[in-house]
Order: structure tokens, then C-alpha cells, then sequence
């Protein structure tokens, strides 16, 4: 898995709250992973999170989900629920202290759905980042192909925004990625059909271009990386990029 920018370890509290939890009813790797990485965002999709049993109190009186005796869940028992990540949609991964497996609470569709994360043999750092490609590929019907990543949440990230915009003789968003690549080297790349993800060390952080919107750069950065991202920007403004303000 790589690691986009420096780990930002669990504060000494951190850890006696993952201490004070009853370890059976979080999934298989859960807190390991939290100790070895620190909270942050898998793959782009998942926020992974302390666990926090308040945050979803409220959504018990706002009749989001409807409920059957099929659910894994009824409504009043939202609020005794313990959240530990949500997705960058707005859905919610959480446990429940009298539910087995994972319950999902999808922000775009009417039934909370409990999910078994499949048994491993044996638990090691990697093992919840496997729980969380099971899950993705039953929430969604597919798996992410793409390569493995994880952001740590440094509170020092910063960013940049910038434009292609369309001309003659222009570089399309695919030919920027090549050119950007041959003259930075770049340390791991993530590219589809919908964007391209090129991954720096010396940036603590990476370039996305945004094939899907045909026009839009961005450049993520740790705060101490200015100079290098100073260098990325001027040669994508000398590309025919302009910032957006």
C-alpha cells in the first residue's frame, strides 16, 4: 500500500480510546490498522476513523432509512450506533454492539445493510484494508482495480487548482499526463478511463488529472513542499494551465 505523506500516529489518548473498546464488535484488523497508519482516507473512497459513538444520534428522528423485520437494525437503534468511517459520498460504516458484522448506512438509498466481512486466518497490518475491499465490492458490485492508496490525515495538506483549457495546438489532459510523467518521474500512478493520479514523495502528496471534466488539474501538497510544488506548477503553467483563484 502507498503511503502518500507522512503517518500521523495515534495520540497517546487515541490509543487508550481504541483501549477502552470492546474489540469483538469491530471488524478483524480494524485498530491494528489505526495504530499502524493513523486516520485518513483509503483509495480515495473510505474516511477511516476513530470510532465515534455520537455521531450518528441525530439521524435516529430524521427518517432517512426505512425499516423491516428484515432489518439489521430498527430505527431507535441508530443512535446506539458507532460510526468508524464514512465514505466521501456521505454514507456511513459503522458497528452496532448487538449486531454481528458491519452495517452500512447508505446516504443515497433507503435500507441500512449488514455486511460479514469474510474470516481471515490471521490479522495482520494489511487485514482490515481487506475488509474494506470486501466491502466495496459488495456495496458496489465491482472491485477497485486501481492501485492500493492511503492519505493520512496531516492537517498540514494544502492545494492547487488549475485549468487546461481547450485551443489549438493544445495538449489534451491524457497528453499533459505523458508529457508530465516523462519530465517528473512520478514515484506511483493511479490512471482510468476518468483520471489520472500521478503520486510524489517530494510533494507528500500527488497531480490528479481530471480526464471525466476534460480540463481540471489539481496539485495536493504538504505545506513544507512548496518548493517542489512551485516547480510542478510552473511547468504546468508553461503547458498552457491557468490557475483558478
Amino acid at each position: 500500500m502507498y503511503i502518500v505523506s507522512r503517518q500521523i500516529r495515534l495520540s497517546e489518548a487515541q490509543n487508550q480510546t481504541l483501549a477502552n473498546q470492546d474489540a469483538a464488535i469491530y471488524p478483524p484488523g480494524y485498530f491494528r490498522f489505526l495504530r499502524q497508519f493513523g486516520q485518513g482516507t483509503y483509495r480515495g473512497w473510505m474516511n477511516v476513523q476513530l470510532p465515534d459513538p455520537e455521531v450518528l444520534q441525530p439521524f435516529a428522528e430524521y427518517g432517512l432509512w426505512e425499516f423491516d423485520d428484515d432489518s439489521p437494525i430498527q430505527e431507535q437503534q441508530i443512535g446506539e450506533c458507532i460510526a468508524i468511517g464514512t465514505t466521501v459520498d456521505g454514507d456511513f460504516l459503522a458497528v452496532h454492539p448487538g449486531t454481528e458484522g458491519l452495517l452500512w448506512l447508505p446516504r443515497h438509498a433507503e435500507c441500512i445493510k449488514a455486511i460479514s466481512p469474510q474470516a481471515r486466518e490471521r490479522e495482520d497490518d494489511g487485514t482490515y484494508a481487506l475488509v474494506l475491499d470486501d466491502l466495496y465490492r459488495e456495496v458496489y458490485g465491482r472491485s477497485q482495480e486501481e492501485g492500493v492508496y492511503y492519505e493520512p490525515w496531516t492537517g498540514t495538506r494544502s492545494h492547487l487548482f488549475l485549468r487546461l483549457p481547450p485551443g489549438q495546438n493544445q495538449l489534451s489532459l491524457p497528453e499533459l499526463a505523458g508529457a508530465c510523467q516523462a519530465d517528473f518521474p512520478p514515484d506511483f500512478i493511479i490512471e482510468t478511463p476518468y483520471a489520472c493520479l500521478l503520486f510524489y514523495r517530494q510533494l507528500g502528496g500527488y497531480v490528479r488529472l481530471n480526464y471525466a471534466y476534460q480540463q481540471e488539474v489539481a496539485v495536493f501538497y504538504e505545506q513544507d513542499a512548496q518548493p517542489f510544488m512551485f516547480v510542478i506548477k510552473q511547468w504546468l503553467l508553461s503547458k498552457g494551465c491557468a490557475t483558478i483563484s
